[in-house]
């Protein structure tokens, strides 16, 4: 099979620079799928083998967004810059940038399903379909959930990881190896992980900024802006066909999804059951084919 063609570029954003990169043809028939991944701030990399989508004759888009990855770092901003909003604006701006915002497809994943989400209930014209990929509904939700998984850690994990997050000291060493626990069991279960996977974790870890405003230290230690952040009272605005995905034993658990299931009009949730939180690296070819037959039937 010829592999699809791949072009980059910068889409220039408030006097900073969005990377992107566009693999398969524009404009081919079956509209393109644009990819909004996590973090905040973990980069595109750990999203790549999405672009396999793209031998089923769709573009799909990658990019990083602003502060991580190929696109502007920002490492002097604060919590008041890096916002919902600005990640909004910075989507916006790149379907403009490509020319697309008359018809696409929108895949997030974790905070880029939350991401998504945010996007989809401001009722876009060309949006056709939305697929929210191992996301919570809500951080108070994801954090009540992430502590009932930690309680199943070993006993002497869940201590290194309190003594450490007491301390203030969640940059050492031994803090982050207990994370790494956690992390094979409900982030990503293909171990050792990825090289994909870890690029995105080195590039959170050169540069924290948004991750760590945002977020907080790791994905069970929430601290940061979106701290209290929720859509559930807004999901009854999203109108387009939406595909709800997340793994057995997957960080976003059933409770953190179920709101999208509950106020989402007519939207599929399937669960990868062998799978974490990437699916789509854990179980790539089963992923692909459910994404692209959901995309095929609502072009």
């Amino acid at each position: 099979m010829t592999e699809p063609q791949s072009t980059e570029g910068f889409a220039p954003f408030r006097g900073h620079q969005t990377w992107y990169r566009v693999t398969g043809d524009l404009k081919a028939g079956k509209k393109p799928l644009v990819i909004l991944h996590g973090g905040p701030g973990a980069s595109h990399d750990y999203t790549d083998r999405m672009k396999l989508i793209a031998h089923q004759g769709r573009a799909v888009i990658h990019y990083d967004q602003l502060g991580c990855g190929k696109s502007t770092h920002l490492p002097g901003k604060g919590v008041d810059f890096w916002t919902v909003q600005l990640f909004l604006d910075e989507l916006n701006n790149l379907l403009d940038h490509l020319g697309i915002r008359s018809a696409y497809h929108v895949l997030g994943q974790s905070w880029g399903g939350m991401l998504g989400a945010e996007h989809a209930v401001t009722q876009p014209k060309g949006l056709k379909s939305l697929t929210i990929s191992d996301s919570p509904a809500s951080m108070e939700l994801w954090v009540q959930e992430a502590n009932k998984l930690r309680d199943q850690l070993p006993p002497e994990v869940q201590k290194t990881l309190l003594v450490h997050e007491a301390a203030g000291t969640t940059s050492s060493k031994e803090y982050t190896t207990a994370m790494m626990v956690f992390y094979a069991r409900h982030v990503c279960r293909v171990q050792p992980m990825p090289e994909e996977v870890t690029r995105s974790f080195a590039q959170i870890e050169a540069d924290p900024t948004v991750y760590f405003t945002m977020n907080g230290p790791s994905e069970f230690h929430v601290i940061g802006s979106l701290k209290h952040w929720s859509i559930i009272d807004r999901l009854h605005k999203v109108e387009v066909p939406t595909l709800l995905i997340s793994g057995k034993y997957d960080e976003a658990t059933p409770a953190t999804v179920q709101p999208y299931k509950d106020n989402i009009k007519g939207s599929r949730w399937q669960i990868f059951e062998n799978s974490s939180h990437m699916p789509h690296v854990e179980e790539t070819e089963l992923y692909m084919k459910s994404v692209g037959a959901f995309l095929d039937q609502n072009d």
